[in-house]
């Protein structure tokens, strides 16, 4: 043992943290131990997949299990695991520090919703380990890493600080002992020192670990004659033999008719760290020139790290049963990254890495099979409207993103597209298809929104002549609309067309030719305005013209067809982009009265600055009705308050 002990203190969010579990109101506690056994399992995988190019982690014959050993008096609880274990700065960084994108949102939702705080909370964080507070005072870890010859131990109290010192151990693998909390039926906290407790946690979380999960039981036995009953005088016998808590067998490897729906959603359960039951579950076995199977899960609840740019995701990637890698993203594009489950390849090598992977053919093939079942399983998930509106309001978002980067499945991809529609109640979702056949009878184009809200779309004056001739507009309120729009054009033939971009023509031919005639005649009573006002608001704007879209709004502001919309404008400047000013179309309603009234201050005094002034209102109340922000707030509210005041 070294002579040197080093105390650190907890980052500030693990500290947090640990102050949670200790006092979380979380009524299932046992899911520590499904935590713990976990990690080991990972462990173990780790140092398997390490000795393919290390083949002296494993020469010593190691079998990888995890042994479970508990003391009733002493009030202990030890997870031994013979795994790859951790160096000295491993323990410290990722013990002590909590390095993952997602643990102050965690630690903020444990703290909002104490009432109803539920156990998925854990799991999806990374934050397993820390579990172990919730039922235990004190921790302490030894762990020796494979080709490493001594070893560390960690202990804390979860009071803000650690202890770490290097240690001897035997043999290479993880340790932990929890120093129990005394047993609490009130508080969830069973006796996690007695063997019934333990092996119905594990038959319960953790039956399909791959590797046995044992455990020494202790048995009174008496002796017994050839028929089987007890030898007259005998005494009973303690007998110690270890046995072996789970079945091991891999659930993707069984008939679906060998297996349980509650044994399928623990399985998902402990692959995804996700307390909830998945929303669909994908089976398939590929044969031919190709050899796999998988089982995949569409889950129910989006992760709160779905967008975050270091957030690590993909299915499990094992080969003839061999774990290789836990988020192999060759497997799945980066729309399809909310499906967790495994892949088990029959063909691939095991000595195989990321590089090969991002190289290989049969990679990309069986990538291919698998999206394929993906798109499959969620055009048969369309059929159950509730479940498919389940999985469109938790990933529409990211599943769109395949609009502009899966080509080949852009078809399919638009199939199963959800709007919100001016003809649905909000919460209703429509289909592109949907909104083809309700199409008015000569009706070409696809009529679309994009905005920030549905409130702020709805609202939105570009929609007037729309809803008053009853053409329905879709909705498009996500960041990613904007650009996946410019890159797919059209749907069976019909344009997409935004009613913010170009001229608004609308109705019969007839009608039509009946509004360009009366455009013609109100452009010629108003065309020296407009250009007096083009040249007033130069800066800002390339086009002041009379609008066919506006019916009761005053002005609103539109793009020309190839224009870049204001939300990409935003969305480029968040992503660190130089973006070039882009001048908009100032549209101003010909049958509005205030039109009328800058007319007349025009033929007054074609100079006056009370028009230049009136000029800037309207452009800063078309800005604020598409929801964009005002060049110069202090001058828009002067104009404000000067108006009001001569109105007053």
């Amino acid at each position: 043992m070294s002579d040197t002990i080093e105390t650190h203190e907890f980052q500030t969010e693990a500290r947090q943290l640990l102050d949670l579990m200790i006092h979380s109101v979380y009524s299932n506690k046992d899911i520590f131990l499904r935590e713990l056994i976990s990690n080991a399992s990972d462990a173990m995988d780790k140092r398997k997949f390490e000795s393919v190019k290390n083949p002296e982690f494993m020469d010593d014959g190691t079998e990888l299990t995890i042994f479970i050993e508990s003391d009733a008096d002493e009030r202990t609880l030890t997870i031994h695991d013979r795994g790859i274990g951790m160096s000295h700065d491993e323990v410290k960084d990722l013990i002590g520090t909590i390095a993952k994108s997602g643990t102050k949102e965690f630690i903020k939702n444990l703290q909002e919703n104490k009432e109803t705080a539920s156990p998925d909370m854990i799991g999806q964080f990374g934050v397993g380990f820390y579990a172990s507070y919730m039922v235990a005072d004190r921790v302490e870890l030894v762990t020796r890493r494979a080709g490493e010859e001594m070893a560390t131990r960690w202990e804390s109290a979860g009071e803000g600080t650690y202890t770490m010192e290097e240690v001897s151990k035997d043999e290479v693998g993880t340790s932990i002992t929890l120093h129990l909390k005394p047993t609490d039926d009130e508080d969830g906290m069973q006796d996690y020192t007695q063997e019934w407790v333990l092996r119905n946690i594990v038959k319960t979380y953790s039956d399909f670990v791959s590797y046995p999960i044992q455990m020494n039981i202790e048995r009174e036995e008496i002796e017994r004659d050839e028929e089987g009953n007890p030898v007259e005088g005998a005494e009973a016998q303690k007998i110690i033999t270890l046995e072996t808590l789970n079945s091991m067998k891999a659930i993707w490897l069984k008939d679906k008719k060998d297996t349980t729906d509650e044994e399928v959603n623990e399985f998902y359960k402990h692959i995804s760290h996700d307390w909830n039951e998945p929303l669909d579950v994908i089976r398939a076995k590929i044969e031919g020139m190709l050899e796999y199977r998988l089982m995949l899960f569409i889950p129910s609840k989006a992760p709160v790290d779905m967008f975050y740019r270091d957030a690590k995701f993909g299915v499990q990637l094992y080969v003839k049963r061999v774990f290789i890698m836990d988020d192999c993203k060759e497997l799945l594009p980066d729309y399809l990254r909310f499906v967790k489950g495994v892949v088990d390849s029959e063909d691939l090598s095991l000595n195989v890495s990321r590089e090969i992977l991002q190289q290989d053919r049969q990679v990309k093939k069986m990538g291919n099979g698998v999206v394929n079942k993906v798109l499959d399983a969620l055009k048969k998930l369309k059929n159950n409207e509730e479940k498919y509106n389940t999985f469109w309001n938790e990933f529409g978002a990211a599943f769109k993103e395949g609009l502009y980067n899966d080509h080949e499945n852009r078809d399919t991809l638009l199939e199963l597209l959800q709007c919100q529609s001016s003809m649905e109640d909000e919460g209703s979702l429509t289909t592109l298809q949907s909104y083809v056949d309700r199409m008015k009878d000569g009706q070409e184009e696809i009529y679309y929104l994009a905005g920030e809200s549905r409130q702020a779309v709805e609202n939105s004056p570009h929609l007037e002549a729309f809803k008053e001739k009853g053409y329905e507009v879709l909705y498009f309120t996500d960041p990613v609309d904007d650009i996946w729009l410019q890159q797919v054009t059209e749907y069976q033939g019909k344009t997409f067309q935004s009613v913010g971009k170009g001229e608004a023509e609308l109705g019969s031919e007839e009608e039509k030719k009946e509004a360009e005639e009366s455009r013609k005649e109100k452009q010629e009573t108003f065309g020296s305005l407009l250009e007096k006002m083009k040249e007033d608001l130069d800066e800002d704007i390339k086009e002041v013209r009379l609008s066919s879209r506006l019916t009761s709004s005053a002005a609103c502001l539109v793009q020309d067809q190839g224009d870049m919309t204001p939300q990409m404008e935003k969305l480029m400047a968040q992503m660190g982009q130089d973006v070039p000013k882009q001048k908009r179309i100032l549209e101003l309603n010909p049958d509005h009265p205030v039109l009328e009234k800058l007319q007349g201050i025009f033929d007054a005094d074609q100079s006056s600055t009370e028009l230049k002034d009136y000029s800037e209102l309207l452009f800063g109340q078309a800005m604020l009705a598409e929801g964009g922000q005002l060049k110069d707030p202090g001058r828009f509210a002067k104009l404000v308050s000067e108006l009001m005041v001569q109105a007053i």
